[in-house]
């Protein structure tokens, strides 16, 4: 009696290949055509596929059924193929030659024994067939994950109609001039499994070829050689076997660290028609989400596909291999709407975070913006808390980089300051090719100089500099690596060198609060004064709760002070006091605006309190002209005011 063979679901990344014009060759030379295609599997495809963690599924006559465990490992695969073919059968007319076609999707698919079926894989062989010869096609779900963290200039040519799929495919392409310029790998796997482990910590663990994150794997990724997040979501928790046993697939799915399903929004609105406002949001949320630093986020399709289902957190973290989930509901009354958010850890059904917003509806995008963004920056710091306090028996410097952010959401001091570098440390001694590592030593150190609280300030500015080119030569795009360097010219006074920095950050993440206050930082000291205000407010929509909040309020005091608005000057300088007395900056201007209002009584103890936390720095006006603008205008600005108010306050001239 024949055993029925058990098929599960899973979500799975697919790379489909097929010779082009494979009928024409054989009818030419039908025995040599076939040996060419076999060397060529035997001696490239076979061995990159292998290469980037991936097993062959089929092969028939002319093509290649492929799975990987990352998307950015199957689109590089794909690429590095391509790259290698244009190089191979030279020895024969251009029409003889062998070429390829290769399609890449990411979706569900089932799986029977050692082969997958379904939609997933019928799109990949649908994308192979749009593509160019030696060219790549990939699917907008693929494009979304690994966004551009791979050298490829993928093209958008739209959506297409494909044989058999119900709805269009957005389709992106590569064609082979596009892969020209770029290098061919040698096909030999460096990377230890535990290396691979952390590379794709942010990515499905056994995923067949999932996604792509930004922040936290070493030895090959953000965390270190490329420092993006196309390497770090792509390996699986343990290696995938290249050979066809069943085992190598039905294993449970280990949860990246950083993983995340946004579930589709409740429409608990009367009205069915506003269930379009409570999609917009589970998308936007998802799109948001997948720009936070080393997030590995399952795709809206993925997602949807549990839409008005009981909500099992358990259950979805094992089929999705997600740690966290995040479920909510929209409720719209008139031009009310309430939003309801909450954080879910998948592994214990524990709710971690929840969140309500009340607002009204005057411009529909805006307010689907700032929700969306407030959440993604809350659940940042959530997930980032959450994943810092789980016990480890043997630390590896993914874990020490968690611990040394954790010690950022508390308010800045120099024992928090010292716990961070010491973290980051340990991460670089771990692995020393970390981009992530060097980047947030580099902005660490470069932070306490900003912040007066340190002794070694030129050893420190020393350090930070070399860090963040380090980090940035690594990785040239690396939003990381553009945030250290801010930091770094923050920190030497060259406010206006650092401003495209931080924008190089807020175009990659719209939602990137340090770099949005930053740059309010660089525009108080290199102008348009007009600009900071409006950007700090920003930061504080996104980020209400912000264990640096009293940077935001100070630095929105001290614009008010540079435009003579001492009142409302004192009101944010205030504030930013109370958030965190450990500051003496506030307490600094606070002496100014009340030397200004000639209260020169509370100057004088504002400025005491600013010498007992930094006496160096307040000892006098040279030593604190030496920290302002390099713009003369701004300079005269700060002059008129700042240093005016200080001068009354007691501030000696030397």
């Amino acid at each position: 009696m024949a055993t029925a063979t058990a098929t599960s679901r899973r979500l799975a990344a697919i790379l489909a290949a097929d010779v082009v014009g494979y009928s024409r060759l054989m009818g030419v030379d039908e025995e040599g055509t076939h040996e060419r295609f076999k060397a060529h599997l035997v001696e490239l495809i076979d061995p990159k596929i292998r290469e980037h963690h991936g097993r062959i599924v089929k092969t028939t006559g002319d093509g290649v059924l492929a799975e990987f465990a990352s998307v950015v490992d199957a689109v590089r695969c794909a690429g590095e193929i391509q790259r290698a073919m244009a190089g191979r059968d030279l020895d024969h007319a251009e029409e003889r030659r062998l070429r390829f076609r290769i399609g890449v999707n990411l979706g569900d698919v089932i799986a029977d024994g050692d082969d997958i079926y379904g939609d997933g894989v019928n799109i990949a062989a649908r994308l192979e067939g749009l593509a160019a010869p030696g060219g790549i096609c990939i699917s907008g779900t693929v494009r979304d994950h690994i966004g551009d963290r791979l050298p490829y200039a993928f093209k958008d040519i739209g959506e297409q109609s494909v044989k058999n799929i119900a709805r269009p495919v957005r389709v992106y392409a590569l064609r082979p001039e596009g892969l020209a310029a770029q290098p061919v790998r040698e096909s030999s796997v460096r990377w230890s499994r535990r290396s691979r482990l952390v590379s794709g910590t942010l990515a499905a663990a056994a995923f067949v070829i999932v996604c792509v994150a930004w922040w936290f794997w070493p030895a090959g990724t953000f965390f270190s050689r490329v420092g993006k997040p196309a390497d770090q979501a792509t390996a699986s928790a343990t290696p995938m076997h290249t050979g066809p046993t069943a085992a190598s697939i039905s294993q449970p799915l280990v949860a990246p660290r950083l993983s995340i399903v946004v579930l589709p929004f409740a429409n608990l609105s009367k009205d069915p028609d506003q269930q379009y406002f409570a999609d917009g949001i589970t998308e936007d949320l998802t799109t948001d989400l997948s720009r936070i630093g080393g997030m590995f986020v399952i795709s809206r399709d993925s997602a949807f596909t549990y839409k008005d289902e009981p909500v099992n957190a358990k259950q979805i973290g094992r089929e999705l291999g997600v740690r966290y989930l995040l479920e909510g509901s929209v409720q719209r009354s008139g031009n009310q709407v309430r939003i309801n958010a909450q954080l879910i850890a998948a592994d214990t059904d524990a709710h971690l975070w929840a969140e309500r917003f009340d607002r009204e509806l005057s411009d529909l995008f805006a307010l689907q913006n700032e929700i969306t963004g407030r959440i993604a920056v809350a659940l940042n710091a959530e997930i980032i808390g959450a994943e810092s306090a789980r016990p480890t028996e043997h630390p590896d410097a993914i874990d020490f980089i968690f611990r040394g952010l954790a010690a950022f959401l508390k308010p800045l001091t120099r024992d928090s300051f010292a716990e961070a570098i010491g973290y980051f440390e340990r991460a670089l001694a771990l692995d020393p090719r970390s981009v992530a590592a060097r980047a947030f030593l580099a902005g660490s150190l470069a932070g306490r100089v900003m912040e007066g609280m340190t002794d070694t300030r030129a050893a420190d500015l020393e350090r930070a500099e070399a860090l963040a080119r380090q980090a940035l030569a690594a990785s040239p795009r690396s939003p990381l690596g553009h945030s250290a360097k801010g930091q770094v010219l923050r920190a030497q006074n060259h406010y206006k060198d650092a401003i495209p920095e931080y924008e190089a950050v807020i175009a990659f993440n719209r939602n990137a609060v340090g770099a949005i206050s930053a740059l309010a930082e660089c525009k108080l000291h290199a102008g348009p004064i007009e600009e900071v205000v409006p950007l700090q407010e920003q930061a504080l929509r996104l980020s209400p709760r912000d264990p640096l909040i009293s940077n935001m309020y100070g630095r929105i005091g001290i614009a008010y002070l540079l435009q003579s608005r001492t009142d409302e000057a004192i009101v944010w300088l205030e504030k930013a006091r109370e958030a965190n007395p450990a500051r003496s900056f506030p307490y600094a201007g606070l002496a100014s605006a009340y030397g200004l209002k000639g209260d020169i009584e509370r100057a004088s103890a504002e400025l005491a309190e600013a010498r007992r936390l930094n006496n160096d720095f307040f000892r006098s006006l040279t030593r604190i002209k030496a920290r302002y603008s390099e713009v003369p205008e701004m300079r005269a600005l700060f002059e008129a005011t700042y240093l005016e108010g200080l001068r009354k306050a007691g501030v000696p001239e030397e």
